[in-house]
């Protein structure tokens, strides 16, 4: 409780008013397995982080940064005084310092940008700034003069590609949907955190999301057109960008929803922990009572992975993203809210 009373006063939170449901907003108990895990988790990224704020295993760049500043962030631990301060703080000063100054473009992909904001969105208004810079390094920027840079990255490539979405490079004509997915976060994130994010760069790219999706529930990767392939991790990214950018389409909201709701028990072959950090947050934004039973094999399932040492199968990203798919069992980051 002392830690949730922390971070709610620091992110300048009100309680909800008694016509809400407190447990939807702010959770119940903590399933003691899930604290165990998180624990244990974090302490393996913390030791794994390089003396530069970065992590360098396998997906190295802001994004995986990214993550795993917001695993840190996701349990409630206070970000300026707390056990984890220095973790979070150096990993904030790498992904502004690698930023480009001029384009805004945080390496080394849009995947990596998208999630680099997301971040930063998240840490803005709990991280005190004039204890940011304090780790020997220059001070470069502050983390909204990074973010509005990172916001009119994304506008300036989105206007390249003939999709309304993005791929790879800031350079790419052309859009996917997990990437976009990706980006959209960031900036839905970055305008619930107060910055100035365009309507236009949002719906264009809602727009794609939803032309990309079909009225069975299937979205497609790439093309802009219907759905094709049985794919949960892209039916969850469009569930989710849907609910949390308050545009549900009255067919294929409910259709993608269906289509990930009806299908619990699904095991990802490709990237499981991707799948997971979407279906965690698509369930609990579109289906409360799914994502509790979701939440349940998902707790039972990772139980049986995580490795003597606190780290998840695949390094730095496969642990952070593994936190990520539990941390709505406590609900501190802004974009968990529902």
């Amino acid at each position: 409780m002392l830690r949730f009373l922390m971070f709610l006063t620091i992110c300048g939170w009100t309680v909800p008013s008694p016509a809400q449901d407190p447990a939807l907003r702010f959770g119940g108990q903590i399933p003691p397995e899930v604290d165990f895990m998180y624990e244990r988790g974090m302490e393996w990224l913390s030791q794994k982080q390089g003396e530069a704020g970065s992590w360098e295993d396998g997906n190295a760049g802001s994004g995986l940064d990214g993550i795993c500043v917001m695993a840190f962030l996701a349990s409630g631990e206070d970000p300026n005084f707390g056990r984890w301060a220095q973790t979070i703080r150096r990993a904030l000063r790498h992904i502004i310092t690698t930023q480009d100054e001029k384009t805004g473009y945080m390496p080394n992909s849009m995947y990596h940008h998208g999630f680099a904001m997301l971040a930063l969105a998240e840490a803005y208004g709990a991280v005190d700034e004039s204890l940011l810079w304090q780790g020997g390094e220059p001070k470069a920027r502050s983390i909204a003069a990074a973010l509005d840079l990172a916001i009119r990255c994304a506008g300036t490539s989105q206007k390249k590609n003939r999709w309304g979405g993005w791929r790879y490079t800031p350079d790419s004509t052309d859009a996917d949907t997990s990437v976009t997915g990706a980006v959209i976060m960031g900036l839905l994130a970055a305008r619930n955190a107060g910055m100035d994010v365009p309507d236009e760069t949002l719906n264009a790219a809602l727009d794609y999301m939803r032309r990309s999706t079909s009225k069975d529930g299937s979205v497609a990767y790439s093309g802009g057109f219907g759905g094709m392939g049985e794919s949960m991790a892209r039916s969850s990214i469009a569930t989710l960008v849907a609910a949390v950018g308050k545009q549900k389409d009255p067919e294929k909201f409910p259709a993608t929803l269906k289509h990930i709701a009806s299908r619990l028990e699904h095991r990802e072959g490709n990237y499981p922990e991707y799948f997971r950090y979407y279906m965690a947050q698509a369930l609990f934004q579109g289906d409360y009572e799914a994502w509790q039973k979701w939440n349940a094999l998902t707790i039972r399932q990772l139980s049986g992975t995580q490795a003597e040492d606190g780290s998840f199968k695949n390094g730095s990203f496969g642990t952070g993203m593994s936190l990520l798919a539990l941390a709505l069992n406590y609900r501190f980051l802004p974009i968990y809210e529902r």
